[in-house]
């Protein structure tokens, strides 16, 4: 059961979402603002609510360890209009079997990170969980220092993770390891057909939905930060905005994470390790594929040893479409490399790089030219002009490809420490705004796409807990 604070306060709610669920958020704006924030906080709970926490196990950082909702509640699951059902998820409402000492708790700026990067990603077109509410609690949490309690209400199409499978595996219980597989298929899957080929299946579309995640995320430039076997979703989404973050300078090996001393999740190492993880997925549910473990093996070998040609199509389709071109032809890939190594090279910006192609004449000089870059872009445009379709569908193809706005670092940490050190949300809703309209190109907002100065400090980020 959630442990009840001191004094809830709503920060903020996600209407959109809301109607989404098939609340209706009138109803909670014309509620009085100690029960909305009680509801949210976990003092009260919904109505045929039966909280749990949920046990999972996980390689973090490739060490295998049994874990659980340290500070995780899961409230029920809420039937949407569309006949979708998400799970509905506290998370820092106290402590659960699995806290393992902690206290169970979240603070403030972990949580609105979570909220505000989880908006962009969804405004980006990624599959991600979302976040309903974020409530101050009115109570300290102690980290490296005495920070500002809060919840954060989270809904994901489910918690499934990779770990679950892994804990279900050590049970050692194949009716076990079977009943969840039951359940996991149904709810994700449901248009597999039941036989002793439908775990394969299964497996096979678990690992396509990474594929495309990763090629979605690598489009962006996003880089996860802490990419543990309990941080990936069977569902396909992104889960756990811990120490996320998106490139500023293109940098391949780019690792913000405070505690990834190896630079095990990198950004260009996300794919690697996603096939990875999903290696410890099939070897959970190897039970499941054959009888004959040696046949098992195999089996779940092909589904791992076609994922890294599945991620390369993926993200060559999107880059495809980040540079205007909806044909294929056997060159593009060599013209992408070519683009990224000048983009290393010339330490360039990844987002205003892909907006600058989206928004401005290739054939023009622009400032900071490099005779390389602009060889390249002679080489695009006259890639550009074997395109079969017109000009304008390709331009319009980039502007819905290459974002405007990301959450940049900076302006992340700008209104996270303005929320949580003077209690001021301006600059938290001025920055939800605007990465909530993503592909917006006629705004011309500086403040929010102008790259970090070469002298800027490099950007570290912390998991919260």
């Amino acid at each position: 059961m959630p442990t009840a604070v001191r004094e809830p306060r709503l920060v903020v709610f996600n209407e959109a979402l809301a109607r989404r669920l098939g609340l209706d958020p009138e109803s909670f704006t014309k509620a009085e603002a100690t029960e909305v924030a009680a509801l949210f906080a976990g003092n009260r709970l919904p109505e045929s609510a039966e909280p749990l926490a949920q046990a999972y196990a996980g390689h973090q950082f490739g060490r295998f360890t049994v874990l659980g909702d340290g500070r995780a509640i899961l409230l029920g699951e809420q039937r949407a209009p569309d006949g979708r059902l998400w799970d509905i998820q506290l998370k820092g409402p106290g402590r659960t079997p699995y806290s393992r000492g902690g206290d169970g708790r979240a603070a403030l700026g972990p949580m609105l990170r979570e909220y505000v990067i989880s908006e962009a990603m969804h405004a980006l077109g990624i599959p991600t969980t979302r976040s309903l509410a974020v409530v101050a609690t009115g109570e300290p949490v102690f980290r490296e220092q005495t920070l500002p309690g809060a919840v954060l209400t989270r809904v994901a199409a489910s918690h499934l993770r990779v770990g679950t499978f892994e804990f279900a595996a050590a049970v050692g219980d194949r009716d076990v390891l079977r009943s969840l597989f039951d359940y996991a298929a149904a709810r994700h899957d449901p248009g597999l057909e039941p036989g002793p080929d439908q775990p394969l299946a299964w497996l096979l579309a678990v690992a396509e939905r990474q594929a495309s995640l990763l090629a979605m995320w690598l489009g962006v430039g996003f880089v996860h930060g802490v990419m543990n076997t309990d941080n990936m979703a069977i569902s396909g989404e992104t889960i756990d905005y811990g120490p996320c973050a998106f490139l500023d300078a293109y940098s391949p090996g780019m690792v913000f994470s405070s505690i990834d001393h190896q630079g095990r999740y990198a950004f260009a190492n996300q794919p690697r390790i996603a096939q990875w993880n999903l290696a410890r997925l099939a070897e959970a549910v190897l039970p499941l594929l054959d009888a004959d473990e040696a046949r098992a093996v195999e089996k779940a070998n092909e589904v791992l040893e076609r994922f890294p040609t599945r991620f390369r199509e993926h993200w060559l389709a999107g880059m495809r479409a980040k540079l205007g071109l909806a044909d294929e032809e056997p060159g593009d890939a060599a013209l992408v490399d070519a683009l990224l190594e000048d983009m290393q090279s010339r330490q360039a910006d990844f987002t205003n790089t892909f907006r600058d192609l989206t928004v401005k004449d290739p054939s023009t000089q622009w400032d900071g030219d490099t005779e390389e870059f602009r060889s390249w872009r002679l080489r695009w445009m006259e890639r550009r002009s074997r395109e079969r379709g017109p000009a304008a569908t390709s331009q319009e193809r980039m502007r819905r490809s290459n974002p405007a706005y990301i959450p940049r670092n900076a302006r992340v940490e700008e209104a996270l420490e303005a929320a949580t050190k003077d209690g001021d949300l301006e600059p938290f809703g001025k920055l939800l705004d605007v990465v909530r309209n993503p592909y917006d190109h006629a705004r011309d907002l500086p403040r929010y796409s102008a790259a970090p100065s070469p002298e800027a400090p490099r950007y570290r980020t912390f998991c919260g807990t």
